[in-house]
């Protein structure tokens, strides 16, 4: 039998290490599918916030906005405080968020789970892509994932990008993963990896995204 790369076998030993709290908190986002739909569109524009900036400062971003009732009522305007200093592009980012909330209002209230009733989490992705805007691939996969949707779907952030660099799964890390051949070549390569390693493609994520800050968040 091939003898692993070291450097892969150190990457398999701290999953072990870390395999329980990565697979708890897989556990936390599938419980999101039986959350209400104000919950599950918190998700949604956590994921709007992150593109560009840092996932601490976007939650509480996020937490500040809903404690305040401007997640689901303020306008662009009121929204883009809460935001100013935390996330790039806040202005745009607020704009988002409101265009969002109008998408999946429905009698002056917000009704996106019977919205997002795709058998093939593939073309829900396309939908998300097609129809967030603010959404490219990296951010609509995220969302899948943190509502418990992505076990066969890849987060392409430059931490994800950097450690598949490191582990040679690709050769170099792209300027760019905006187009879908491009993300789709990439997350394969990593499907690929993830059943060589036999740590599983979303359990994979979270590792990697560990390793780099220390603690496994969202």
């Amino acid at each position: 039998m091939k003898r692993l790369p070291p450097s892969v076998k150190d990457l398999v030993s701290e999953y072990k290490n870390r395999k329980s709290e990565i697979k708890r908190r897989l556990e936390d986002f599938r419980a999101v599918q039986d959350a209400g739909d104000e919950e599950i569109f918190q998700e949604l524009c956590f994921c709007i916030l992150t593109a560009n900036a840092n996932a601490l400062h976007c939650d509480k971003a996020i937490r500040q906005l809903k404690e305040n009732g401007l997640l689901l009522k303020g306008s662009a305007c009121e929204i883009k405080p809460a935001l100013k200093g935390r996330v790039r592009f806040h202005n745009k980012k607020a704009v988002f968020i409101t265009a969002a909330r109008k998408l999946f209002k429905r009698g002056g209230k917000i009704a996106i789970k019977g919205m997002l009733d795709f058998k093939d989490i593939f073309k829900l992705r396309e939908w998300l892509v097609d129809n967030i805007k603010g959404y490219g691939y990296k951010e609509a996969s995220h969302f899948l994932r943190n509502i418990g949707l992505g076990r066969d779907i890849a987060i392409l952030d430059r931490h994800i990008l950097k450690n598949l660099k490191t582990y040679g799964v690709i050769s170099k890390i792209p300027s760019s993963v905006g187009s879908r051949k491009i993300y789709t070549d990439i997350e394969n390569k990593m499907r690929e990896f993830s059943k060589k390693t036999r740590v599983p493609l979303d359990e994979m994520d979270l590792l990697f995204w560990s390793i780099e800050t220390g603690f496994v968040f969202k």
